[in-house]
């Protein structure tokens, strides 16, 4: 193509650039970001917000000696293409490609692993203080935007950066999805003065001499509370300074001189920094301007009409979820929703339009979400807490502590239960049924379609006791009819009959395997296929009875294999004394890379053909207990 980016194999290339040159190389890198996720799909609107924001700190710092750590890590496309990945970079998110997140074994320049939010001030702080530990000098940069400022783990390190004082960066991309705009010629002039040599050195010289004169203590501590009120009516980002930082900003993060004149302010300050940067999310494509949440997260499509190339059906499992759970809502005035920073991607945006007195939306603080949700049932609401399986790894100890140990009515709609694709192992939402069942009173399920999701809803809102309700990503079969039945707890359904093995399989599983136990039919395998529907309880009466016929198990789920739903089968055989071989298929233990779900299903054998190969590797080679 022959532009500026197709000179720029790494940051040292960047640098030869005269600072003239670098708004045409972000033109080039917003056009090969958009062209390419096109094909690929990601994370498009944050990233095309950050391109000036990575161009800059590129051309400040000396990464990968200088440490630069992306959080959210999907803002980083345009820091992957400066790296020396721009001739992969069409491998985004592919099977075997290049990662959607920053990844310490793609590269040196990606300092840590991010994917999570609200990671990055924590881990920049443990790099600083390493640092010094070492004896070692070079700046660690923590660039935090897109909603991680609203987790309270940005604001916990905050608070041990600002007390532990070692030289940090902190650039807070304010895309609006953060904190709101701060801006105003006498912000940035404060700022620009508050930085000064000259003004340091003066303020030192001005605390010298006071304290010589008679009262210059009392003329110290008045002038202090001056300058505070001052600073408190004029100065945007008091919170930062009183938490330890030096707060500069805010800048324009599409201007990349002031961009570039305000990091090398901060890399002069041996202190903990904070950068305000405003930028707009989704800039450079219309589409993602004129809507940054629908661009946010992108599957492929077409540039000029902005428009995605496969249509979908509207059955999806989130869909499903949101519309029944509104429709519940306008029944049970008890009823409230919750979520974390994903209104739109839980499928609650109906539910906040028609109940937004009802609908609660606390940032990107998961924990805060279950607990909340905790509270509101103590005095007597009916909470769903929507989040993403990944993230609700994070509200762990306030699922135990806050909502199962008093036995509150909190539901937990475990959305992207499985593996959810190109996003890769830090979104995969393969260790709910591993973390959840074991907590003593809570109630989990799965249902294999759609038809079965509304029946659980139901279900679980009127069990009136801690649940979870698992699903995945994607379109599901069977939508449900208007008045969906409860199903009874505990209860399994028996789908096929079979006599050589029985295989019992949760959620997603239960398609794939009843294709598989067609196949494993054709070569002489009659194998019995039941739809758990729950993980807990299980159902003792039905997996008994087929483990005694059968005289052989074999377990499916899209989870850790490990602690996960074929490890509460072989307890319960256990419980029942029934000593019969058992396969336990899911996830292995390793974390899954990125790509198209078929295919990561296909790598772990849990597409139909892998199911019917691995059962009949399993009954040739495990011979039948006697039946009992």
């Amino acid at each position: 193509m022959g532009g500026l980016l197709d000179s720029i194999n790494g940051p040292a290339d960047l640098k030869r650039l005269s600072p003239e040159e670098l708004p045409e190389l972000a033109r080039e890198i917003r056009a090969r970001m958009i062209e390419t996720v096109s094909h690929t799909g990601g994370h498009l609107a944050a990233s095309l917000g950050a391109v000036e924001l990575a161009i800059t700190l590129h051309y400040v710092f000396e990464s990968p000696k200088d440490k630069i750590i992306w959080d959210v890590g999907h803002q980083a496309y345009a820091h992957k293409l400066l790296t020396g990945r721009r001739d992969t970079f069409e491998t985004l998110r592919k099977f075997g490609g290049m990662s959607g997140f920053p990844r310490r074994s793609e590269s040196p320049h990606d300092a840590f692993d991010t994917g999570h939010g609200s990671t990055a001030i924590a881990a920049g702080v443990g790099m600083a203080k390493a640092r010094d530990l070492a004896s070692e000098e070079h700046a660690v940069v923590s660039v935090v935007g897109d909603g991680a400022m609203s987790g309270g783990m940005a604001f916990e390190a905050l608070n041990v950066g600002g007390h532990l004082g070692s030289s940090l960066i902190v650039v807070l991309n304010d895309n609006q999805m953060s904190i709101s705009r701060n801006v105003g010629a006498l912000a940035v002039y404060l700022s620009k003065l508050r930085t000064e040599p000259h003004y340091l050195r003066a303020k030192s010289d001005f605390e010298s001499l006071a304290s010589k004169l008679p009262l210059g203590e009392s003329l110290l501590e008045a002038v202090d509370r001056f300058k505070d009120g001052i600073k408190q009516l004029l100065i945007p980002g008091m919170l930062f300074e009183e938490l330890g930082f030096t707060y500069l900003g805010p800048v324009d993060g599409h201007q990349t001189g002031d961009l570039i004149d305000t990091l090398k302010q901060a890399r002069a300050l041996s202190a903990p920094v904070l950068v305000h940067v405003i930028t707009q999310k989704g800039r450079g494509y219309v589409h993602a301007e004129n809507d940054a949440t629908k661009w946010h997260r992108t599957g492929a499509f077409d540039v000029d009409a902005g428009e995605p190339l496969s249509a979908s059906s509207g059955r999806s499992y989130t869909h499903v979820f949101g519309e029944r759970l509104a429709s519940l809502a306008a029944e049970e005035q008890r009823l409230v929703a919750v979520t974390a920073a994903m209104t739109e991607g839980t499928g609650l945006a109906e539910f906040a339009e028609r109940f937004p007195d009802r609908f609660f939306d606390v940032g990107m603080a998961e924990q805060t979400a279950v607990t909340f949700a905790a509270g509101m049932a103590s005095q007597g609401m009916l909470p769903v807490v929507a989040i993403y399986s990944t993230f609700l790894q994070r509200a762990y100890d306030q699922i135990v502590h806050d909502v199962a140990l008093p036995r509150l009515p909190v539901i937990l709609a475990v959305d992207r239960a499985g593996l959810v694709g190109e996003d890769g192992p830090t979104h995969h939402g393969v260790f709910d049924l591993t973390y959840l069942r074991h907590v003593p009173g809570l109630t989990v399920m799965a249902p294999k379609d759609l038809r079965e999701l509304a029946g659980m809803l139901k279900t679980a809102v009127e069990l009136e006791v801690p649940c979870a309700l698992r699903y995945p990503r994607g379109e599901g079969a069977n939508r449900p009819e208007e008045d969906a039945e409860a199903i009874p707890v505990g209860k399994g359904e028996l789908l096929r009959e079979g006599d050589a093995v029985a295989v019992v399989a949760l959620g997603t599983m239960v398609g794939p395997a009843l294709a598989g136990a067609k196949a494993l039919s054709e070569e002489g395998i009659e194998a019995a296929v039941v739809n758990a529907r729950f993980a807990k309880p299980l159902d003792a009466e039905l997996i008994g009875k087929l483990a005694r016929s059968c005289g052989r198990v074999v377990t499916v789920e899209e989870n850790a294999v490990s602690g996960g739903f074929g490890s509460a089968v072989v307890e319960l055989l256990h419980e029942l004394n029934l000593c019969v071989p058992v396969l336990a298929m899911g996830i292995p233990d390793r974390f899954i890379e990125h790509g198209n779900r078929d295919e990561l299903l296909a790598s772990v054998g849990l597409d139909a053909q892998g199911i019917a190969r691995k059962v009949a590797d399993f009954v040739r080679s495990a011979a039948p207990a006697a039946a009992r």
